[in-house]
């Protein structure tokens, strides 16, 4: 392609780094959707015959089904998508393919390319998105007013309820959905025609093509639209942030379903044995998508460093941005998928949530603030009498509701019969009304607004 100035062929291993054709190959329905609307935009400007636009588009339409039959050669000496498939469309209509790169460059056509990709990966993570907000929220609607413990410090704190739980996970997700929307408006611009790097001579209507391909307007200047990744990065970075909640979510499952906890079971369709342990019943498939974590931060970082230090415009460095957004992007897409169907498949055990809520002095809190409503004692004070009253239970062995009249008197005379009404674990989930609190109303509230916000 740039045999003119160059008297010699490259080097092997210069071919060999050279070459991005076996990755960027998945680029291929992008880069023949971004030429026929070039194609077509350069004839009804006149540059292009209807003729030669007719049989461009024809020819590309020849190679996007060779593609998708697997009946392609693709071929390392070529470099790219981009020239793979001119090489192929001058073999198939001949002098006309020659003229269809006028007035573009590899440059913008890249960036189309990857753009138009990226865009199509947001639209399916925001599907997948929404399939596992439905999936939490049967959860919480099933379970809104199941008991179990919460935690701070992975120590049981107070009592919440299951559907308050899941519901942390939905607002979590709903944010995440948020900002993958976000990005993709931010990202709906189109690069094609920016050519190498100054735009072009030829009397070319960009707006032409960016409406043809989906984007909301051309992008606003040639250098920026052929030296941006930031719509890749964003997508790393939407991706990051919802695979760590993923993260949060499978470590949850895997505590949660072991022999220990016994809080969840997990389906037979998202769990594995053991060659040796006959009992066994592992959580792999929460382990697995805790691990993907690793790939998806890694890919943010990469890129990151891959554009950090580029001036404009556009570096043969910026060939390294695909990889890791191709891996990120499927790996992101996977753990969706499976943390969609495990929460779906999975089985809450309300009586051992309920067990574990009601021990670990789970309710002292609702003593301390007992003693601030009715006897009015200031919080601090109210904090160290029911301090003391758990290290009684502690010694005494049993849980605060266990204690006597008597017992909870030593520490302070005026504690009355009304105390034990505030002390189970179903008085302490159902005196949380506040917005956004525990309490089964303000769960069900919560679940109906997103049930009618997702439609």
């Amino acid at each position: 392609m740039w045999g003119g100035r160059f008297a010699g062929g490259p080097d092997a291993i210069m071919e060999a780094i050279n070459a991005s054709i076996g990755f960027d190959k998945r680029l291929a329905p992008q880069d023949i959707e971004g030429s026929r609307a070039h194609a077509a935009m350069l004839a009804a400007v006149g540059i292009l015959s209807d003729k030669d636009a007719d049989a461009i588009r024809e020819g590309l339409l020849t190679i996007l089904s060779e593609i998708e039959a697997g009946e392609f050669t693709f071929s390392a000496a070529l470099e790219d998508i981009h020239m793979n498939v001119e090489a192929r469309l001058t073999e198939l209509i001949g002098e006309p393919a020659k003229r269809l790169h006028t007035a573009r460059s590899r440059n913008d056509q890249v960036a189309t390319d990857f753009r138009l990709w990226v865009r199509a990966q947001c639209d399916e993570a925001e599907g997948l998105l929404e399939e596992l907000l439905r999936a939490l929220l049967a959860q919480a609607e099933a379970g809104a007013d199941w008991v179990m413990p919460g935690f701070t410090h992975l120590q049981t704190a107070q009592p919440v309820t299951w559907g308050h739980h899941m519901m942390a996970y939905v607002e979590m997700v709903s944010r995440d959905l948020s900002r993958l929307r976000d990005a993709r408006d931010r990202m709906n611009e189109s690069p094609l025609g920016a050519a190498a790097l100054a735009g072009t001579s030829f009397p070319i209507d960009r707006h032409a093509t960016a409406e043809a391909l989906g984007f909301d307007r051309p992008s606003a200047n040639s250098l920026d639209a052929v030296s941006d990744r930031d719509f890749a990065l964003e997508f790393l970075s939407v991706a990051t942030i919802s695979a760590m909640h993923l993260s949060r979510l499978a470590e949850e499952l895997v505590i949660w379903s072991s022999a220990q906890f016994r809080f969840v079971t997990l389906s037979d369709r998202w769990s594995t044995g053991s060659s040796i342990m006959p009992q066994k019943r592992n959580p792999d498939a929460a382990e697995l998508l805790r691990a993907k974590v690793g790939r998806i931060f890694g890919a943010n970082v990469a890129l990151l460093t891959v554009m950090k230090g580029l001036p404009l415009a556009y570096s043969k460095d910026m060939q390294e941005d695909k990889e890791q957004v191709f891996d990120a992007a499927d790996n992101w897409l996977l753990s969706l998928r499976a943390m969609t169907g495990m929460v779906s498949d999975m089985s809450a055990n309300r009586e051992a949530l309920r067990a574990a809520a009601a021990s670990g002095f789970s309710t002292a809190t609702d003593l301390a603030d007992w003693l601030v409503r009715r006897l009015e004692l200031p919080f601090r004070e109210a904090h160290h009498v029911t301090g003391s009253l758990v290290a009684k239970a502690e010694a005494k062995g049993c849980d605060l509701p266990d204690l006597t009249l008597q017992e909870m008197q030593e520490v302070h005379a005026g504690i009355t019969e009304e105390v034990f009404g505030v002390l189970t674990v179903e008085a302490s989930v159902a005196s949380r009304e506040s917005y956004g609190g525990t309490a089964p109303a303000q769960v069900r509230a919560q679940i109906a607004r997103w049930r009618e916000v997702l439609g």
